[in-house]
């Protein structure tokens, strides 16, 4: 990577068609669009991109399709999480060799490792790749979440550049921060927080809402660096209502109807997740509305 991780990288979709395969045209068109609106980064096969959903084939696919559709403009951090270490290497070596700038790991999920278990699960990744490797804590949907005292250590691994916090805890972001390097990058994983990140010293956010939203998002950040932080500020304000409609649907259905309705072609969220009611497509509706989209 020719930089260090920063700036907005959005945590992609990965856009299906009606009978539940991957629509390939239309995630060319989002990693297009994604691009135009500005981003610094492209983050497929994430939790936005229902990696817990995809097969390891499906996987290399969206890997394949957004780095051919990058075609360098921007970095690809590629997310690589499963429960088992083994698993994690496996497909943390096929994204290397799809070609991808970075990956990001998700601790694992469903069982509970010790700050001990944990380290010598992302050493022993780190060790298997030469790719920068972003850690991702999200205790809300895993269950476990890595410490301030944990993150110092793993930030002296050589290739363990940067955390994504989606944990939504200002305090814990902060001393990431405090411990880490300071060129280590913590990014924010809350999109209601992403000023306030930036603020503390965070380089960015990995974000979802920016799947919808891009250029919006971006301004958040451009702002913040230009010293605009009152235009930061109004930015982020007019971010908000598009991420506390995440509770309209179950997770991940709401980003992905969003993109239907702007006519980027989300598409369904494979079963068991179903589509949002009538009543909240409308609410949805009048939020893009509101905020100029639609």
């Amino acid at each position: 990577m020719l930089q260090p991780p920063h700036g907005i990288i959005p945590a992609m979709v990965t856009p299906l068609t009606p009978d539940d395969e991957i629509n390939v045209p239309a995630l060319r068109s989002l990693t297009n669009y994604l691009i135009e609106g500005g981003v610094h980064g492209v983050f497929p096969v994430g939790s936005q991109g229902e990696f817990w959903a995809l097969t390891p084939d499906e996987k290399r696919r969206v890997w394949e399709i957004v780095v051919e559709e990058t075609n360098g403009r921007v970095p690809v951090y590629a997310g690589t999480a499963a429960i088992t270490t083994r698993e994690t290497i496996t497909l943390t070596q096929l994204a290397e060799k799809v070609g991808v700038d970075a990956v990001s790991i998700l601790t694992p999920f469903y069982v509970a490792p010790s700050d001990a278990e944990l380290y010598d699960h992302y050493r022993a990744v780190a060790e298997s790749t030469r790719l920068p490797i972003v850690l991702y804590t999200n205790p809300a949907r895993t269950g476990v979440r890595i410490s301030p005292g944990l993150l110092a250590r793993l930030a002296e691994i050589e290739n363990i550049v940067g955390i994504k916090d989606s944990s939504g805890d200002l305090e814990q972001t902060a001393e990431y921060i405090r411990v880490s390097p300071s060129d280590f990058a913590v990014l924010m994983g809350r999109d209601t927080l992403i000023l306030a990140g930036l603020v503390y010293g965070a380089k960015g956010a990995i974000a979802a809402t920016a799947n919808v939203a891009p250029a919006l998002v971006v301004s958040i950040y451009e702002r913040f660096v230009a010293g605009d932080l009152e235009g930061a500020r109004h930015a982020q304000e007019a971010l908000a209502p598009l991420r506390l409609a995440f509770s309209w649907g179950t997770f991940p259905v709401m980003i992905k109807e969003a993109l239907d309705l702007i006519g980027m072609e989300g598409g369904p969220a494979r079963a068991p997740v179903g589509p949002m009611s009538d009543e909240r497509r409308e609410q949805l509706a009048d939020v893009l509305r509101e905020m100029g989209i639609l």
